[in-house]
């Protein structure tokens, strides 16, 4: 989506009391949504961001698609050119959900927009749309629901506590998620294998989670003393297993054939 010239108001924090009058008024000014553009765009796409994705080593943030295709044939920062790693830059990226947030209520329509084309991809392909597509759907309805946003009326809120009720009885864990068959298999010698290696979970957890599953099993000490491998790449905490299903497995039958060793230093 091209980037536009959509005003956007912005409460500048400033009263004015008037004279006769007790209750202040807050001024407001309008600010163009192009001169915050260079804050809220990927410098690869010149795209507002989408999966916004930060380097941890400058806090430079793109497009994640953008980003890790860079860095197939790079080390460095686009934006400032630091280097990110000598030899495994995408593990030091990480999805910046707050960020994300910002561009999305910032742009009209650009939440929805994506989602209907993530919705289109898989449809042409003939594919079920992935359950994490269709949260972020419904959590787009919720930020466009005025009683979401502090205007509910007191006489609301027994309407307010039954959706609550509602949105509790529906929490169903991710288990209507898009769904990853997993094989955790031990190429090293200094740990044992698990009794149970094949797993099914949500496409939305990360290889964070993983190492937490792995080292609570083992009855490690610690989550941080493991590595997770795929293809004898090492996988970044934060890479969530759609990601590196869509990068690193690509094409290839399930289940999803990860390898878990002791953490190495990398040099």
């Amino acid at each position: 989506m091209t980037p536009g010239g959509t005003a956007v108001c912005h409460p500048s924090g400033a009263h004015l009391v008037s004279p006769g009058h007790s209750k202040p008024k807050m001024l407001t000014r309008k600010i163009k949504l192009w001169d915050i553009n260079a804050h809220i765009t990927c410098r690869l796409c010149s795209g507002y961001l989408i999966d916004a994705t930060t380097v941890t080593e400058c806090l430079h943030t793109f497009c994640r698609s953008c980003l890790v295709k860079y860095l197939e044939e790079n080390n460095t920062c686009p934006t400032c050119r630091i280097v990110i790693h000598q030899s495994h830059p995408l593990q030091y990226i990480g999805h910046d959900r707050t960020m994300q947030d910002i561009v999305y209520k910032l742009v009209p329509g650009l939440q929805e927009a994506e989602m209907r084309k993530q919705r289109e991809f898989y449809h042409k392909l003939g594919m079920e749309v992935p359950g994490d597509i269709k949260g972020e759907t419904c959590s787009a309805k919720q930020h466009l629901d005025p009683h979401r946003n502090g205007e509910t009326k007191a006489d609301d809120s027994p309407h307010k506590e039954a959706a609550e009720e509602r949105q509790d009885e529906d929490n169903d864990y991710h288990r209507s998620d898009e769904q990853v068959s997993i094989c955790l298999e031990c190429n090293s010698s200094k740990l044992r294998g698990l009794k149970r290696k094949w797993i099914r979970c949500s496409a939305q957890a990360t290889v964070l989670h993983l190492k937490k599953f792995i080292a609570k099993k083992l009855n490690l000490s610690s989550f941080n003393e493991l590595d997770i491998l795929c293809n004898e790449e090492i996988l970044g905490k934060d890479h969530t297993l759609k990601f590196v299903v869509v990068t690193r497995w690509r094409f290839k039958k399930a289940p999803l054939l990860l390898h878990y060793r002791p953490k190495m230093d990398l040099l």
